[in-house]
């Protein structure tokens, strides 16, 4: 199975999924997608994961993670495991994969869907996008 087929699965999971994409922190690059908004262009797609990875690797995160290094006497980095955001319109699920936290997975979903049931689908998937992103 290829991530853009795990990506297909998580969304027809959820009732009111729109999209899903597997992201590179450290790059940036979009690894795999799908969705079912037509102006979900490319474009948008790459601004959306350049979003995410400022929120998860930000130069903000990274001046609180030295802070928290310096405050606790111990080396934190990558501490943002997960993220769901609100807009609007849309929930946005996000978590890394806990083996790599490099690779970040995003659900987007319509406001009709339950939380737990946005959270279920993205941690239930996780583990079959790991061996992918080896």
């Amino acid at each position: 199975m290829t991530i853009n087929q795990i990506c297909t699965e998580i969304v027809k999971s959820v009732t009111a999924g729109l999209g899903c994409a597997v992201v590179n922190l450290n790059t940036g690059q979009l690894i795999g997608v799908s969705h079912k908004v037509p102006y979900f262009t490319q474009s948008y797609l790459d601004a959306a994961a350049a979003a995410a990875v400022e929120m998860f690797r930000g130069r903000s995160v990274t001046a609180l993670e030295q802070m928290i290094t310096n405050m606790r006497h111990t080396e934190e980095s990558q501490f943002i495991e997960e993220i769901q955001m609100t807009t609007k319109n849309t929930l946005h699920f996000m978590a890394t994969l806990p083996e790599n936290p490099d690779i970040l997975v995003i659900l987007i979903t319509s406001k009709k869907v339950n939380l737990g049931m946005g959270w279920s689908s993205i941690r239930n998937a996780l583990p079959k996008i790991v061996p992918l992103c080896a």
